[in-house]
């Protein structure tokens, strides 16, 4: 197994020279209409160190090496009872539980917990930066941060009765989007996770925000969107070499606190998976699941 500190390059988002800066990007998830290109935006390879928190300045405890509010991500240790992960509908009636009373157990201020979907990424051959079709649902290897403020307020409108949601909204109650990833039925070698520190991000410059054009539609999604990244050679990456099924990551997406309010902390952590070559080939291929959740500082 790989450990240590390593170079190699991580694919960033590079806006088309037209495009204005002040309108979001746009990717038609279809075809879109002739003379429209599928996306406004290219992925550039830009070279990066990556840091092994493994026993980081002599620390063994990975749940005292980072943190969410500060860094935008933390590690917990937690044996899950699902081993195999087969059964994606099984998924919701036991795992869910799992995740939710997990994340009420760990993340300060959380009282209530919505989980409202999960990916599970299992590809048997080497991933490519342009997956492009749903079924693709290997390591993503794209700078990116999953959603924006704006899309994760509309989740909570889509997933919460709406009752509770307006309610939710209304009273400013701090939500989060808080992916809890986990590697299932081996320890990572291939394509580890990757994640930036907040505190090296510049919101303003980093952040791109990036809208969907689903089929049939003509304009990007109004309340949809996430962040694709934009390189700056400040940002300060990590992973966590030879992370086992018992080692989660919980990856900070969006803090309304921190977005609305000006709040001190993190909005989210920039991620990414690389291709780790000093891997072994005969190591299994990298098997993981990420589940979503919306997080509320308010019963």
């Amino acid at each position: 197994m790989s450990t240590g500190d390593f170079s190699t390059t991580l694919n960033y988002c590079v806006p088309f020279p037209t495009h204005d800066p002040k309108d979001p990007l746009v990717k038609y998830v279809f075809d879109p209409p002739a003379g429209i290109p599928k996306q406004n935006f290219e992925l550039h390879p830009f070279p990066v160190t990556i840091h092994d928190l493994r026993n980081a300045n002599g620390v063994s405890d990975i749940e005292q090496l980072v943190s969410l509010d500060v860094h935008g991500f933390q590690f917990v240790k937690n044996e899950s009872k699902e081993k195999d992960f087969d059964d994606e509908e099984g998924l919701k009636d036991g795992y869910y539980k799992e995740v939710e009373q997990l994340v009420l157990d760990r993340v300060p201020g959380a009282k209530k917990v919505v989980i409202f979907d999960h990916t599970l990424r299992r590809l048997a051959k080497e991933p490519t930066a342009r997956q492009a079709t749903s079924n693709d649902r290997g390591p993503i290897l794209r700078v990116h941060i999953d959603q924006t403020l704006n899309a994760v307020y509309n989740r909570v409108r889509r997933h919460l009765p709406s009752e509770d949601a307006e309610r939710l909204l209304s009273s400013k109650t701090r939500v989060r989007l808080i992916n809890v990833w986990r590697p299932i039925q081996n320890t990572v070698a291939h394509n580890p996770l990757a994640l930036a520190d907040w505190r090296s991000v510049d919101g303003n410059h980093d952040l791109l925000d990036t809208r969907r054009v689903l089929e049939g539609a003509l304009v990007p999604e109004p309340n949809g969107g996430l962040y694709n990244v934009r390189h700056n050679e400040k940002h300060q990456w990590y992973y966590l070499s030879n992370q086992t099924p018992e080692e989660v990551t919980f990856i900070q997406c969006c803090d309304s606190k921190v977005v609305e309010e000006g709040a001190a902390g993190a909005v989210g952590a920039p991620h990414t998976s690389f291709n780790d070559t000093r891997s072994s080939p005969e190591a299994p291929r990298r098997q993981s699941i990420e589940v979503r959740c919306l997080v509320f500082d308010a019963e």
